[in-house]
């Protein structure tokens, strides 16, 4: 175990590097920042002094050991746009993103793993072809149609009935959908502050509804590609050989679907679920757009758009950090599920 961490950190360092290589290289690319700074009327005589101020006349090289330097002391320089150190800008925004991906996950694996196995063990019921063709739907439709969608059902609201009015469940559907004002659909609301700064939106059912309708979408992209994956799965889990001498034996179906057939389903949804949360951070960027949620997809969308360059490194050195832990966490956690495995790779 301790050789393996030793690899992935060195793992990490490489891929950090290289991602700063990237990020640092493309800087030139995305706008001058100092027009952004300053306005039209600044001569360009003052606009000279402060790009050399900022050392933006410097060479790439002499510029990115000094941007290393400072990496190294978690100093990523400062905001253009906020004047403030990046660290903290990416700090006050990303308990928002995190919020947002820890509920998005939160629903996928409440909805994912019994959907799957049901549409496994009964994959003739019609309830299974039913998900089966909602997930064909909820993959092809991009992720900022679905929150228009919600938007313009839950929220803003529409004049027609589509549900059975006659029965209890279409009464009440009806009455979410045709009532207007009904989900919030801009911003955070308030969020109720837990620990010093940080603030939740967990803590207040207030706080739930703003984040009903950006978990549904954002989880609308995963959630089809989980539910397929596992029910793929566990179809050939129980086509195995141990599963049918467990059933040759009398063993209970509840036991062998949810504890033989379930265990080994889930090591390569493990592996594959690594991997997509680390994914939904990059998601964000479109659902807190549309939803004018306050996290780091907005930031960065307004940083590119303001060529705030400190910011947008920062912003990319943070994400490879986040994939790099995600991946490492998956590899350990499939290593204890499934304790045949090797984290060393070397042979038993």
């Amino acid at each position: 175990m301790i050789a393996f961490l030793i690899k992935r950190l060195f793992h990490a360092l490489l891929v950090m590097f290289i991602i700063s290589v990237i990020a640092f290289a493309i800087q030139d690319n995305l706008g001058d920042p100092i027009q952004q700074m300053v306005g039209q009327s600044v001569p360009e005589s003052e606009r000279e002094i402060l790009r050399e101020q900022l050392g933006l006349n410097d060479p790439f090289l002499i510029q990115y050991l000094r941007f290393a330097g400072n990496a190294l002391q978690l100093d990523f320089g400062y905001s253009y746009i906020f004047n403030q150190p990046t660290t903290e800008v990416i700090l006050r925004h990303l308990p928002a993103t995190l919020e947002l991906v820890f509920s998005t996950t939160l629903l996928i694996v409440l909805l994912s793993v019994p959907i799957g196995v049901y549409s496994a063990i009964r994959p003739r019921a019609w309830l299974s072809r039913f998900f089966m063709g909602v997930s064909i739907i909820g993959i092809s439709i991009p992720v900022f149609l679905t929150a228009i969608m919600l938007i313009q059902l839950f929220a803003i609201g529409v004049s027609w009935s589509p549900f059975p009015a006659d029965t209890g469940w279409g009464a009440w559907l009806n009455d979410l959908i045709t009532t207007e004002g009904g989900m919030p659909a801009y911003g955070r609301g308030d969020p109720v502050p837990v620990f010093g700064t940080w603030a939740t939106n967990f803590a207040s059912l207030e706080g739930l509804t703003y984040l009903v309708l950006p978990t549904v979408s954002l989880a609308s992209i995963m959630l089809p590609l989980f539910i397929r994956l596992i029910r793929a799965e566990m179809l050939e889990v129980l086509q195995s050989e141990y599963v049918k001498f467990a059933r040759a034996k009398g063993i209970s179906l509840r036991r062998i679907y949810f504890l033989h057939a379930l265990k080994n389903t889930m090591l390569p949804v493990i592996t594959m679920g690594g991997v997509q949360i680390g994914t939904l951070v990059a998601y964000t960027i479109l659902t807190e757009t549309v939803f004018q949620w306050p996290g780091m997809g907005l930031m960065f969308l307004n940083a590119i758009q303001r060529s705030d360059v400190p910011l947008i490194i920062t912003y990319l050195m943070i994400v490879g950090l986040i994939f790099v832990i995600t991946n490492t966490l998956v590899d350990l956690i499939y290593g204890l599920v499934n304790p045949t495995v090797k984290l060393t790779g070397k042979p038993a």
